[in-house]
């Protein structure tokens, strides 16, 4: 049974005008040289995942999304975050190779897009409604491995203001997870930042921006000087993940406070 090979991109917060930016870097050249470096490392890919904050509350933005991944091979999975405008992203990301949200089959693997954003509020929840139904999708699936995307984090970053802004809900859903053994791994972005740990068994994986970091265990916001970051992923057969955080450590701009 093949290996499931992705590469996740998050928090590319474009605008509409090209040369937008956010705490001093262009974030469609940033984004644009963060996809360049995956696609030279990536000899084989299933899909690539984009996990919120796709632009910068500018529905404009969504151009340029479809101008650098509107031509893969491969399905791009999608789900929204808290500056995402979710009526224009579905209707800037309708049909092939995009999907926002949804259930996908890879495999052993099923890979669940989660919808983690609430109206007006910087921190997420995925309520009731949601949770119920991927309960039952974790029990459908039972034979498979089970990967959950989502955008805010729903384990603590050690990180007094970013834990402010995270999953309302993470009790109801770590509860979950720990309920279904078929779970392997959880993903998101919004951290700006790379994290990864092992918890009951389960891997948590937060991913960096493809512009500007925070910086790690801050209580206070602040800006890291890191370059743009993405996530390589291979999903084995046996339910096991190997995955890389990859820095452009030779992007000549840097971020500024």
């Amino acid at each position: 049974m093949q290996t499931v090979r992705l590469l996740q991109f998050s928090d590319t917060h474009l605008f509409g005008d090209a040369a937008g930016r956010v705490r001093g870097i262009a974030c469609l050249p940033a984004l644009q040289a963060a996809a360049a470096d995956a696609y030279r490392r990536a000899q084989r890919l299933d899909a690539v995942l984009l996990t919120g904050d796709l632009v910068q509350d500018d529905p404009d933005g969504y151009r340029w999304i479809r101008h650098v991944f509107g031509h893969s091979c491969v399905p791009v999975l999608c789900l929204p975050g808290n500056h995402d405008l979710l009526e224009h992203m579905r209707t800037a990301l309708s049909g092939a190779p995009f999907a926002i949200g949804g259930t996908h089959h890879f495999g052993r693997w099923t890979i669940v897009m989660l919808d983690s954003c609430v109206a007006d509020s910087a921190a997420g929840e995925l309520g009731p409604q949601q949770l119920h139904a991927l309960r039952g999708t974790l029990r459908e699936h039972r034979n498979q491995h089970v990967l959950l995307c989502l955008h805010h984090h729903p384990i603590r970053m050690r990180s007094a203001w970013l834990d402010r802004v995270g999953l309302r809900d993470a009790d109801a859903f770590m509860e979950l997870v720990r309920d279904h053994a078929n779970v392997r791994g959880v993903l998101w972005g919004h951290v700006h930042q790379s994290l990864d740990r092992f918890i009951h068994g389960v891997r948590f994986m937060a991913t960096p921006s493809t512009c500007a970091q925070f910086v790690p265990g801050s209580a206070e916001f602040a800006i890291d000087n890191r370059p743009p970051g993405y996530r390589f992923l291979e999903l084995l057969p046996d339910g096991s993940i190997a995955t890389e955080v990859c820095w452009l450590e030779s992007y000549a701009e840097r971020i500024v406070a």
